[in-house]
């Protein structure tokens, strides 16, 4: 575990030299635009609640997407590595991190949703939504980032996502990451589309067929289909 976890913490810290400039500890990028990793958590928090059909106006029987939860959870653990990172290097947080992978819930989200699920909804959302408290908090002490990495365990799982799976799709969205930004991402002319599915589904796709695929094969894997697929 000790292996993988540092594996990911060193793979975040090179994405954030390569996206955002050597610069981004103190929350800016290369390009002088402000970084604010908790904003990041929470709004990934509220994505995440919207894979819930938690509008009593809308869709009130559409259930969740319980795959998209995890697909979002491995989006929030990009900022709160990235966020941990700025005040500790990656070596210094394995332990700090392996402390608190195996942190319960005691809310457990259902993975056939059903009507009578919907009259406990907000019970199944408080455990996204303390996240998103926390990362509200105007503090950065050493309490409060174990307190924040704890919750996102939390969630993990009551989401049902356990550490290996974390690993595998964070992973696979780090190289899709980087994918995205080799692909002009930020410069707005990367296709997110591709021949009627969103990346993040390719890439799951691709993961599903090989969960032990290395970086550089599905990297190569996504351009494969890249090329081929998107006009």
């Amino acid at each position: 575990m000790q292996e993988k976890i540092l594996e990911m913490l060193q793979l975040q810290n090179q994405l954030n030299n390569d996206t955002n400039g050597p610069e981004w500890r103190k929350d800016v990028t290369k390009n002088d635009k402000v970084i604010n990793w908790k904003r990041c958590i929470y709004m990934e928090c509220a994505e995440l609640i919207d894979s819930f059909s938690w509008k009593h106006w809308k869709n009130i029987d559409s259930g969740i997407d319980t795959e998209n939860i995890k697909i979002e959870l491995v989006d929030i653990w990009h900022f709160v590595m990235s966020y941990l990172l700025k005040f500790h290097t990656p070596t210094e947080l394995v332990i700090f991190i392996e402390n608190l992978v195996d942190t319960k819930s005691d809310i457990k989200i259902p993975k056939e949703w059903t009507s009578e699920n919907n009259k406990n909804i907000n019970e199944y959302l408080d455990v996204f939504e303390e996240l998103m408290a926390l990362a509200l908090v105007k503090n950065d002490s050493e309490p409060y980032q174990e307190s924040l990495t704890e919750q996102f365990f939390r969630a993990c799982d009551a989401s049902g996502l356990n550490f290996d799976d974390l690993y595998r799709l964070y992973i696979g969205k780090n190289v899709l990451n980087q994918f995205r930004q080799d692909h002009g991402y930020k410069e707005g002319v990367y296709k997110k589309v591709w021949n009627k599915k969103e990346d993040n589904e390719v890439m799951q796709e691709i993961l599903s067929k090989n969960s032990d695929i290395d970086y550089q094969t599905l990297y190569n894997k996504l351009s494969e289909i890249y090329k081929k697929e998107v006009k």
